[in-house]
């Protein structure tokens, strides 16, 4: 059995017991000799993936509560593996989501960081840096690395920090880990995902 999280940049492959990551590009050239249960927000893999015998789309059998219209199935996912609390995907997009007692209360989007270096980079040429993960928050920036990354980063914290107030956060996604380390009452699962997929898969 595999299962898999295709995303719009990256794709997340379950199997032998391990998580793989590849990127759309590298997975697109990928054979599977046994099925391949999958959820899938990329629109332009969507085809392929309809056509090809090998893959099963588990999206169908995923029901969840909430009233939001248009929520990705990645972002359902991620949200119906937690009863309480605050998820926070945070990989091409940062998507913050609130669980209460088991229903979806609501939730927003955010730019993730790569999508945030890009908006600097369309403003001047000179602002195509990287971001600086160790950029202090607490303290002025004095050079223009870090209040670029000062502009990304301490945003991000600031709004996650203000939705979540006293409940649990749980992170996921490339960049969860990252920014779990700035909260005390988080922790960071790269399996939340994967285990609605299972549970999915096993009552087929």
């Amino acid at each position: 059995m595999i299962l898999c999280d295709i995303g719009n940049t990256n794709v997340h492959l379950f199997m032998n017991g391990h998580l793989h990551i590849k990127s759309v590009h590298e997975f697109s050239n990928l054979t599977f000799n046994e099925k391949v249960y999958y959820i899938c927000v990329n629109d332009d893999l969507k085809p392929f993936l309809r056509v090809n015998k090998n893959f099963f789309d588990l999206e169908p059998y995923i029901q969840f509560d909430t009233k939001y219209v248009g929520m990705g199935i990645d972002r359902i996912c991620a949200c119906k593996a937690v009863h309480e609390g605050v998820v926070v995907d945070a990989g091409s997009a940062i998507t913050v989501d609130i669980m209460k007692e088991g229903v979806h209360a609501g939730g927003y989007i955010l730019p993730g960081f790569a999508a945030y270096a890009a908006a600097y980079m369309s403003v001047s040429s000179r602002l195509k840096l990287d971001i600086n993960r160790n950029v202090k928050l607490d303290a002025m920036p004095k050079n223009t690395k870090d209040a670029i990354s000062y502009g990304i980063i301490k945003p991000i914290k600031l709004i996650i920090k203000n939705s979540a107030k006293n409940r649990k956060i749980y992170f996921c996604g490339g960049d969860g880990e990252y920014l779990r380390s700035f909260f005390k009452n988080a922790v960071y699962d790269e399996m939340l995902i994967f285990r609605v997929l299972e549970k999915t898969f096993l009552s087929l």
